[in-house]
C-alpha cells in the first residue's frame, strides 16, 4: 500500500561488532549506520560494514553510493568505490584490486571487503548514500586501525551482554524514529498535493467569476 516500510533486519547488523554504531540521525538526511571504529590484523581481510534505512524502495537507476578514503583528518577524500546503475571501482594505487563490494543495495547494505590489509590502509572510510525520492544524502564514517599482532584474549562475556543490550535498545529507538519520520514525510507529501489542488481550484473559480459578471 502507500504505507512506509522501514527494514528492521538491517538494524541488527552493527550489533555483531559490539560497538556503538555511528549513525547519522539528521532530520533531513537518510539514516546510515556503520561502526565508528574497526580493528584489522595486518595481512587479513576485513569487512567495512555500512547499512542504511530509507522510506523508499531502492531503484538502481536512481540510487547512488560513494565510498571515500581519508588518510588523515584534514586530508582530501579519495573516491575508490562508486555505485551508479552498477558498481564501479576507482582503482587507486593505494588499494589496487584489493577492494571487493560485498553489499546489496536492494537489501539496504552497501558494505565492502578490503583484502590483504596493509599498515598504510589506516584512516577514515566515508560511506555516502542517496536513495531518491529522498533528496538528502546520508553519511557515516569508519576509522580503521591496523594491528600488527593479535590483541590479548580476555573474557568478553560481560562485553557481549552489554553490547547486545545497548545495541538492541539503539535498534528499537532508530526503528521508532524511522517509522515516525516516514509517516510524517508521507503526510507532508499529501498536504503539499492537497495545497496544489486547492490553489488550482481557486484559480479556476477566479477566472470564471468575471466572465459571469460581464454577461
Amino acid at each position: 500500500g502507500d504505507g512506509c516500510w522501514c527494514p528492521f533486519s538491517n538494524l541488527s547488523a552493527p550489533l555483531l561488532l559490539l560497538s556503538v554504531p555511528a549513525a547519522a540521525p539528521t532530520t533531513l538526511g537518510m539514516e546510515v549506520m556503520a561502526p565508528a571504529f574497526i580493528n584489522a590484523l595486518n595481512g587479513s581481510s576485513v569487512k567495512l560494514s555500512c547499512t542504511f534505512n530509507s522510506c523508499y524502495k531502492v531503484e538502481n537507476k536512481q540510487f547512488s553510493l560513494n565510498w571515500t578514503y581519508q588518510e588523515c583528518r584534514n586530508c582530501s577524500e579519495e573516491l575508490f568505490l562508486q555505485f551508479r546503475t552498477k558498481i564501479m571501482n576507482k582503482q587507486l594505487d593505494r588499494f589496487g584490486n584489493r577492494v571487493e563490494f560485498t553489499g546489496n543495495p536492494t537489501k539496504y547494505d552497501v558494505s565492502f571487503t578490503l583484502k590483504n590489509v596493509q599498515l598504510e590502509d589506516e584512516g577514515t572510510y566515508n560511506c555516502y548514500v542517496l536513495n531518491p525520492p529522498d533528496r538528502h544524502r546520508g553519511h557515516a564514517s569508519i576509522s580503521l586501525k591496523v594491528l600488527t599482532k593479535e590483541p590479548p584474549k580476555h573474557d568478553s562475556t560481560v562485553a557481549v551482554i552489554v553490547g547486545a543490550s545497548v545495541g538492541g535498545f539503539l535498534a528499537v529507538v532508530i526503528l521508532v524514529l524511522m517509522v515516525v519520520k516516514c509517516v510524517r514525510r508521507k503526510k507532508q507529501q499529501r498536504l503539499n498535493t492537497d495545497d496544489q489542488k486547492t490553489e488550482e481550484e481557486g484559480k479556476t473559480d477566479g477566472e470564471g467569476n468575471p466572465d459571469e459578471g460581464t454577461k
